[in-house]
């Protein structure tokens, strides 16, 4: 008979998860004995850069990818990006190793206590089988509930010593997930949408995880609606560029409102739009607005506080949506007056980032964790082409760019960039070592300020003047990719800028931009 291991890895063949992301231990390593030919193991130097890069692989690809960390030490040292990963609703197979089954009464030494509970509440199912033999069908189950909309990590406890044991052969099942929209729900959110005076959209991540960019620009134009971005949306579902493009929704309930006020329909897509960063009060959405939300997520539904909820994939809405539309007469929107050019005579975040987006493929794929960079990101690096923008749904540090290793390896034809604050990059630094490794064209750009920007804004929000432990000016992030063995260079000014981001743009494998800003 063949072993738990051997069953395994033909399931996992067979589902296309060749590729496995882990950081090694002491009770994962008979999960890899004559490890195979056609399987590739990525080894991250810590377990938050290891599911980081599985994230952006998952993304990357569209299925999901499976992750080995190392009993509850390893699984807590992911947790961080583990949440993200269940934010950004990436569908995750992760295991973990445990101690063998005959000495668990002891309490061993790195075993894992209620390890189907530890990962809890950040993965959709979890389990430690009850028998050596339901390793392959608990493994299974895990992909399948990690690739059912709303998608999501999942995680496995695997005792050391199943994977010598004997095994049937198993035999993978079909399922076919449906969201498609309910005929009755869909009908009256056409009928509404028409009837309306003034409509506009407002897109989030699960129109990019759906794949209905098209559709959106396709009934924005039949409607001549105006396309808002969804809060702290994590993906990205418009072009920047088009005309009826209108902006960001600020994460604030007043802020929210206030731009939602010209329109008498909203129609919400992919995801949470009445998402909040910080308290407010008043209504949630303009008097009068007749709100439609459709997504995937029947949680986002659930605490939505206001609107008519649908659960469906928004490609498939958005089609019986555009098969029902008929031609409208509305005025045209006013346009988004575009942001003023900077000079360079001040070396900013913002100057940094239209001097990327001046140099760019608008085909190159962004990676973005500089938190306190998004609003000049908004106004000077414009998303232009259907995925080619990813960042942290969760807002945790940490992710952007280990994901933007994994993004890599899952699009080897693009050019990857990943555009991270100081802070964010020390989070996961070691995810330069997997990009030297595998010879990734991912150009890392660090804008350098010295500090956690983000705190000083929401210090300033909440009147403190100063702030404790919010400055590191001693770090040189050249010294430190150099160091992973990745080239790097400083800017300090537009000149050297310019040429270090032509430079890194053009290579082929990794490299890092250190840009000072002020």
């Amino acid at each position: 008979m063949p072993t738990v291991r051997e069953v395994t890895i033909e399931l996992l063949r067979e589902l296309g998860m060749t590729t496995v992301f882990g950081n090694p231990g002491s009770t994962e390593l008979p999960m890899f004995r004559d490890f195979p030919a056609d399987f590739r193991y990525v080894m991250g130097l810590q377990e938050s850069v290891v599911l980081g890069m599985a994230d952006g692989f998952a993304q990357g690809t569209g299925q999901a990818a499976i992750v080995n960390l190392h009993s509850s030490a390893g699984v807590g040292h992911a947790l961080g990006n583990l949440f993200t990963a269940y934010k950004n609703q990436t569908p995750l197979v992760v295991t973990a190793g445990q101690q063998a089954r005959s000495i668990l009464p002891y309490e061993p030494f790195l075993f894992a206590e209620r390890a189907s509970e530890f990962p809890r509440p950040f993965v959709k199912w979890s389990c430690e089988p009850a028998r050596a033999e339901d390793v392959p069908a608990a493994i299974h189950r895990a992909w399948l509930v990690a690739m059912e909309p709303p998608c999501g990590p999942t995680f496995v406890s695997i005792p050391i010593d199943d994977w010598d044991r004997e095994c049937e052969p198993f035999e993978p099942r079909k399922v076919f997930p449906s969201r498609q929209p309910d005929g009755t729900a869909i009908a009256r959110c056409a009928d509404a949408l028409a009837a309306s005076r003034s409509p506009a959209i407002v897109v989030g991540a699960g129109v990019a995880r759906d794949r209905a960019w098209d559709e959106v620009v396709a009934l924005a134009e039949k409607h001549n609606a105006p396309v808002w971005v969804a809060p702290m949306s994590a993906r990205c579902s418009f072009p920047e560029d088009h005309p009826l493009f209108a902006g960001f929704l600020t994460a604030g309930r007043e802020a929210i409102v206030a731009a939602l006020e010209p329109y008498d329909f909203v129609l919400a897509l992919g995801g949470p739009m009445s998402l909040y960063h910080v308290e407010g009060h008043g209504p949630h959405v303009p008097s009068e607005c007749d709100v439609w939300l459709i997504g995937d997520n029947h949680v986002h539904a659930a605490w939505a506080p206001a609107g008519t909820a649908m659960v469906a994939n928004c490609k498939a809405a958005l089609a019986s949506l555009l098969a029902m539309a008929n031609d409208v007469d509305r005025p045209a929107p006013p346009l988004r007056i575009p942001a003023p050019r900077l000079d360079g005579a001040a070396m900013t975040d913002a100057f940094v980032l239209q001097c990327l987006a001046d140099l760019r493929g608008p085909e190159m794929v962004i990676v973005e964790e500089a938190p306190s960079s998004r609003g000049p990101m908004h106004d000077y690096l414009p998303i232009l082409r259907k995925d080619t923008f990813y960042t942290t749904a969760s807002g945790g540090l940490g992710h952007g760019l280990p994901a933007a290793v994994g993004m890599a390896m899952a699009r080897p034809a693009d050019k990857v960039i990943a555009v991270l604050g100081d802070g964010s990059a020390m989070y996961a630094i070691q995810g330069l070592h997997a990009a030297v490794q595998h010879g990734l064209s991912v150009s890392f750009v660090v804008i350098k300020n010295n500090r956690y920007e983000a705190l000083h804004h929401f210090g300033r929000h909440f009147g403190m003047q100063t702030l404790v432990g919010t400055q590191f000016p001693e770090l040189d992030f050249c010294k430190l990719a150099e160091g992973h063995g990745v080239a790097a260079r400083r800017a300090e000014d537009a000149a050297s800028l310019e040429a270090a981001l032509r430079w890194s743009l053009s290579a082929d494998g990794p490299t890092l931009v250190e840009a000072v800003v002020l």
